[in-house]
């Protein structure tokens, strides 16, 4: 079995670590944690315009090492919490470097389906990582401009609790259906 991965994709606050890991365990998939939450939760800050390649490229190495381990195991899908063009629209926004979108476009191509996670759940301050709604906002319109410019295959995915989660596996069925 060939596993797919999903990105899932959206502004700050809006469930994608939770949808991650639900949609691992009732899959059943694996899960690829944010690579920018550990890096902010090692070093104590934010990152800088020089460390956001290598947090491209660390998030982009950990989904390769998911995807070996779900070919070991048998698994279908590998639910990436985030993507490198998150990283590239946040060099963009914060740091005016517009370089990583080539890379981040490039390796999009490798997701069977982006789910993007609608900004309709309340927003909460989390330390360094939340910068506000009007961020979110603005993060999630420029994401779905992007996706839609790509050409990528995305699902907007709203609600809360188990209508959200249905409507993410029900999006990722209709993928699997497609492909037999």
């Amino acid at each position: 079995m060939t596993p797919r991965k999903v990105a899932v994709v959206g502004g700050e606050c809006t469930g994608k670590t939770v949808l991650c890991q639900t949609l691992a365990a009732e899959l059943p998939g694996l899960w690829v944690p944010e690579y920018l939450r550990e890096f902010v939760d090692r070093v104590g800050r934010a990152p800088r315009a020089e460390e956001q390649p290598p947090i491209l490229a660390m998030q982009a190495e950990s989904e390769a090492a998911a995807i070996d381990a779900a070919k070991r195991g048998d698994i279908a899908w590998v639910a990436c919490d985030s993507a490198p063009i998150t990283t590239a629209i946040y060099s963009e926004i914060y740091f005016e470097d517009r370089s990583l979108y080539a890379p981040a476009a490039r390796h999009h191509a490798s997701y069977a389906l982006t789910l993007l996670t609608d900004t309709d759940l309340p927003w909460e301050p989390d330390g360094m990582q939340r910068d506000g709604p009007a961020v979110r906002a603005e993060f999630h319109a420029r994401i779905e401009a992007w996706l839609r410019a790509l050409g990528a295959p995305f699902v907007l995915i709203g609600g809360t609790g188990r209508a959200r989660v249905s409507a993410a596996v029900e999006a990722l069925r209709a993928v699997e259906s497609r492909s037999r």
